[in-house]
């Protein structure tokens, strides 16, 4: 491979770095747009994501993951807790510590965000994209996963 080969194999690299990142971020806000559970800002989002994904935790771990302030995330779960999305256990190794899981209405809440949104997501391949295009759609997805690990 020639050094021209090389600034232009990175040029057209970065290019479509670029345009990936707007791409997947336009697509990202539509899907949000679609349906958000109640109004939760982003933080509380995050926090109740991490609860799905993770499980249970004391408010310092998911500040720990979240990249947060126990403090910070302290308030959350507080509003998280009022609006009934979120509940406390006390910590049967340490007393002092509380352990929070999502409720069963959050849960449920969550299940219809995302069927909501995947709803949306399979209706517009359907109608905007041909068949082939969704082979490669496929194939797309397939690298994007790649590119996610």
């Amino acid at each position: 491979m020639t050094a021209l080969q090389s600034t232009s194999d990175a040029t057209r690299a970065l290019a479509l770095a670029g345009e990936l990142r707007v791409t997947i971020g336009r697509l990202s806000r539509r899907l949000r747009e679609e349906t958000r559970p109640g109004n939760l800002t982003a933080s509380q989002l995050s926090a109740v994501g991490r609860l799905d994904r993770d499980g249970p935790a004391t408010v310092t771990t998911l500040a720990r993951a979240e990249g947060v302030r126990p403090q910070s995330m302290g308030a959350t779960i507080s509003v998280l807790e009022r609006e009934g999305l979120v509940t406390g256990t006390s910590d049967p190794a340490d007393g002092r510590q509380t352990i929070y899981a999502l409720t069963a209405e959050c849960r449920r809440t969550l299940k219809a965000s995302r069927a909501a949104r995947e709803d949306w997501l399979f209706r517009a391949i359907q109608a905007k994209l041909t068949t082939r295009e969704q082979e490669k759609l496929g194939m797309v997805v397939e690298l994007l996963q790649r590119l996610s690990e």
